[in-house]
Order: structure tokens, then sequence, then C-alpha cells
């Protein structure tokens, strides 16, 4: 029995992570789990896994729900309640599907704690990659993927020789609006945006696919995920969602990793790893079914949030930590209808243009430079 912490469980991850928990209850239990306010969902959940840990998001919160815990569940709140849960003592695994760079700190706390992650929150490795992904070497934690396109590249690894990778190519489906020219793009809804042709994903995470920046800031967490320079991460809009990401190597064979548009899989994979269990939940994938596969090249100047993470990474230091700052300050804005949908990645480019690297920050300057960048972009806004 492998038992699970769960970040970000009333979220669209969690919500899916529960599912494959559900599938194999003699495999896995929820021994502690973190949401934030949405109390509605979060019951049922807790009344099913009955978790000995909940974490929920401040003492407003928790003094709502508290009345309606048995007395087995002991109750938190906050950053320090979801770090809590993340070392919880009698879990073996952490899922983080948190929303945001607030899943940083958690992480961090569980490697401590030398439980194994299951990571779908891009901004831990966006922001600080270069001190998560020492932190688990030196603890001997294994970090394994749940973003689809990163569990992809991981299973397209195995059993091959990593030193003779020559590039990694992530597959993007193009968002809401990969038909529409920029000049198309001048006005647009909310509710166009978060009209998703493939995935049913978060509205933060669904605006990020429609201006491409989930992409960039997944080309920065496969960076620091497989030790691998940006000149050798490709991206490809792929329309289907059926090739879910590629991996060339030396001999310029080409291995994917293929199914239909499902995060259960990599889900139950970096569960179960390295062994693979059955999934009824899925269906088999029929090439004959899906008919043709179609793949373009992404063009930079129509998505320029893709080059805005390609120049920060490549920057490197505190720059990426920008990126994100700058981009869930400006979606965020979007989303409560105070700056267009293409004001988004002015907002953007007008931080990182500002900002002077710091090369290797500390936890401590990357939260300051999170919050300076936060502020600036308010301010810009305002």
């Amino acid at each position: 029995m492998k038992k699970i912490s769960l970040l970000g469980a009333t979220g669209s991850v969690g919500i899916q992570t529960l599912k494959v928990i559900r599938e194999h209850p003699d495999q896995f239990s929820v021994a502690a789990l973190a949401f934030g306010e949405n109390i509605q969902v979060a019951l049922p959940i807790i009344n099913e896994f009955k978790p000995q840990l909940v974490s929920v998001k401040n003492k407003q919160v928790a003094d709502r729900i508290r009345i309606q815990l048995d007395d087995q569940t002991r109750l938190v709140y906050g950053i320090e309640g979801m770090i809590e849960v993340s070392a919880f003592p009698e879990s073996d695994m952490l899922v983080n599907a948190v929303l945001g760079s607030v899943g940083l700190e958690p992480t961090l706390a569980a490697i401590e704690a030398g439980k194994t992650i299951g990571l779908a929150n891009k901004e831990t490795l966006v922001t600080a990659g270069h001190i998560v992904m020492k932190r688990a070497a030196d603890c001997g934690v294994r970090v394994l993927p749940i973003d689809s396109e990163h569990s992809a590249i991981f299973q397209s690894m195995q059993g091959q020789d990593r030193c003779a990778i020559s590039r990694l190519i992530i597959t993007a489906s193009g968002g809401s609006f990969r038909d529409k020219n920029r000049e198309e793009l001048i006005g647009v809804t909310i509710k166009d945006t978060l009209n998703h042709p493939n995935w049913s994903m978060g509205a933060k995470i669904t605006v990020d696919s429609a201006t491409m920046m989930n992409k960039g800031l997944e080309v920065i967490e496969a960076h620091w995920l497989f030790d691998m320079p940006y000149e050798k991460i490709d991206t490809v809009i792929h329309r289907e969602s059926i090739v879910h990401s590629l991996v060339e190597y030396a001999d310029h064979s080409v291995i994917a990793q293929l199914g239909l548009p499902s995060m259960l899989a990599p889900i139950q994979y970096a569960l179960t790893y390295p062994s693979r269990m059955e999934l009824k939940q899925t269906k088999s994938l029929n090439l004959w079914e899906i008919g043709s596969l179609h793949f373009q090249k992404v063009d930079t100047r129509r998505f320029p949030s893709v080059s805005l993470a390609y120049q920060a990474g490549k920057a490197g230091g505190s720059m990426p930590t920008v990126l994100n700052a700058a981009n869930e300050t400006a979606v965020q804005a979007f989303l409560s209808e105070k700056i267009t949908f293409l004001d988004i990645e002015r907002y953007v480019e007008t931080a990182l243009n500002r900002h002077h690297v710091i090369q290797m920050p500390d936890l401590e300057t990357i939260e300051a430079v999170d919050k300076e960048t936060r502020a600036f972009v308010k301010n810009q806004i305002n």
C-alpha cells in the first residue's frame, strides 16, 4: 500500500489523481491532502478517503469546515499546513497538483522528508529548478513528472542511453486560438479563451495554453527534469494531442509516447513507476479511428510567449522567476477582466525587460524577486 499526500485535491489533476487511487484501493490510499477553499467539492473527498491530515487555504476556511470533520482528521491551514501535508510522516509520496509558485516550499519540504515527488506543478521547477533538482539529488529523491508532455518524454527514455539523446520535442495543441492570427485575437473574451479544443483543464492553465506560455513553461521544466540544454528542446504544434511528446536519439531514431488526451495515464504511471497497471477508465488508442495526425512548426511571432520563455530560460538565474510571476499576475488580471488577452504577453515582456538577472539565487532571493515582480505588474495594470 502506497500512502499519498495530495496537494490541490479539488483541482483538475487532483480530482483525476483521486480517480486513479479509487480504481486501485488495494494499492493506494490518501494519507493527507490539501485544498484551497472549495469545501463543497472537498468534503465528499474527505469523507470517502478519510485522510489523517487536511490543510485548507486559511483560518477562515478552517473554521467553516472544522465542525464537519470527524475526530480522526487533523486540520491545519496556510502555507505551513501545505508543508505539513507534504512532509507528513505517514505518507510515502507527494503528488503536487497545486497551481502556482505556492507549490515550491511544500515540494522542498517533501524532498527533505525523503518522499518521492509526483510533480504536476510547473512553477516549482520554473522558479527554482536549480534548487529543487539539487536537493532531490542530494536527498536521493526521485522527481517523477505528471504533466502529459514530460511523462511522455520520461517514458520514451526508459531503457535508452540518455547520453545518446539529441533532442526533446514537446508537443502543443495550440490552444483555443490556434487558427486565429494576431489581429483576430483583439477583443477575444474569457469564455472564448477557456474553450480548449482537446483538454479539460483549470482556467489559468487554459489561458496559458491559448497564449502558449504553458509550452514555454514546459520547456523550462524539461530543462531541469532531464538536464537538457535549451538548444536541444524543440516544440511543435500537434492538433490532435495524440502524440504527447517525442525523444530523438543520435541515430535520428525518434521514440514517442501516444495515447488519447487524458491525464489519468501519466498520473497512474507516476504512482506506479516503474510498474504499469491496468487503467479501466481510459480507452484504447485506435489510430485508424483518428485517421491522420498533423504537425506544424511553432511560429514565435504568432506565439511570442514561447520566445519569451526560451529567452528567460537561457538567461537563467532569477529570470524564469520573473517570467512566471509576471505571467501569473497578468493571467489573473485577464480572468478578472482588468486587461485584454493580448495584454498578457505585453506585461510579461515588460517585466522581463526591466529585470537585471541574479545568477544562482537562493530561496530567499527567489521569493523576493517573485513578490517584487507581482507588485510591479499589478502597479502597471492599475
